[in-house]
C-alpha cells in the first residue's frame, strides 16, 4: 500500500510489522509519515497477514527478499525502512544486503531472537535450554516446551502461532528456525545511520538487551539508541501509548540525517 506524502516531501519510507503482524496496525502511522512528507509503503512480507494467511508463505529471516521486491517494483532508492517488533531485526536485515535502504529504524530493540524470547527467563532455564538445544535433545526439548505451555498462556500462544508461521511441525523445530533471525554474523555489513528505539517496560523485550546491539552495529554510519520510558506513557512493546512520540522521533533523526 502507497501514501504519498502531503506538503512538502522529505523522502520515501518503507513500512512493515512484525512477528504476528497484520499491516493494518500500521495504517495510523503511515497516515502519519505522509502527512509529515514522507512517500510511505507500506507493505507484508512472507509470514506475515494476508501473506501469510491468504497466499500461506511462511516466514524468512532473508528479509531483503521481500524488501528488494518492494523497492525493484517501485524503482525506489534512497529510502529509509522503519520495522517494528521483530521488524527490528528484519529491517537492519535488509539493510545490510541492500544498500537502496539508506537510513534504518529498528521499532524495537531485538539482536537475536531466541535471546529476545528467554531473556526474561530465570537464569537457569535459559541455560538448561540452550544446553539442550546444542547438545540436540529435541525430543526433552518438546516435553520441557509442552508443559510451559500448559501453565503459560502467552508462550502457549506464541509456540502454536510460531509453528503455523514459520512452518514448524514442533516447538524445537520452530527454535530452530528462528535461532537463523539473528544479527550476528551479517552486522557487520550494515553501514548506514540506524536508529533503535526500545521501551523500558516491555513485557516482551528486556532493555539490556540494547548493549548486545550497541556492540553488533560498529560498522554503521552513525547509531543512535532511544529508550522511551512509561514516565512518557511510551515504556510497552512498541511504545504503544504514545506513538506520535515515537513517530516525531523518527521523523526528527531523517531531517538530522539529510543535514
Amino acid at each position: 500500500m502507497v501514501t504519498k506524502a502531503k506538503g512538502e516531501r522529505k523522502g520515501s519510507l518503507l513500512l512493515h510489522g512484525g512477528n504476528d503482524s497484520y499491516f493494518e496496525e500500521l495504517f495510523f502511522p503511515m497516515l502519519y509519515l505522509a502527512e509529515n512528507g514522507f512517500d510511505v509503503y507500506l507493505y507484508e512480507g512472507p509470514g506475515q497477514g494476508g501473506v501469510l494467511r491468504l497466499q500461506e508463505m511462511k516466514f524468512t529471516h532473508k528479509w531483503e527478499k521481500p524488501t528488494k521486491a518492494v523497492l525493484n517494483y517501485f524503482k525506489l532508492n534512497d529510502v529509509t525502512i522503519v520495522g517494528a517488533s521483530l521488524g527490528g531485526y528484519l529491517a537492519p536485515r535488509a539493510a545490510a544486503f541492500d544498500k537502496r535502504i539508506k537510513r534504518v529504524v529498528g521499532w524495537s530493540i531485538f539482536p537475536d531472537f531466541f535471546d529476545v524470547i528467554i531473556c526474561d527467563h530465570p537464569k537457569p532455564m535459559r541455560k538448561t535450554i540452550d544446553s539442550m538445544f546444542h547438545m540436540g535433545l529435541d525430543a526433552p526439548l518438546n516435553k520441557l516446551y509442552t508443559k510451559m505451555m500448559e501453565k503459560e498462556e502467552i508462550i502457549k500462544w506464541n509456540l502454536l502461532h510460531g509453528m503455523y508461521a514459520y512452518d514448524a511441525k514442533t516447538p524445537c523445530e520452530y527454535v530452530k528456525k528462528i535461532r537463523k533471525f539473528m544479527l550476528k554474523g551479517i552486522a557487520d555489513r550494515i553501514d548506514q545511520d540506524v536508529l533503535i528505539i526500545g521501551a523500558n517496560k516491555d513485557h516482551f523485550i528486556m532493555p539490556y538487551l540494547f548493549h548486545e546491539e550497541y556492540d553488533m552495529l560498529q560498522n554503521a554510519r552513525s547509531l543512535t539508541l532511544r529508550l522511551l520510558t512509561d514516565k512518557q506513557n511510551a515504556g510497552a512493546h512498541c511504545n504503544v501509548g504514545n506513538s506520535k512520540l515515537v513517530l516525531d522521533s523518527i521523523i526528527k533523526w531523517i531531517e538530522c540525517c539529510a543535514e
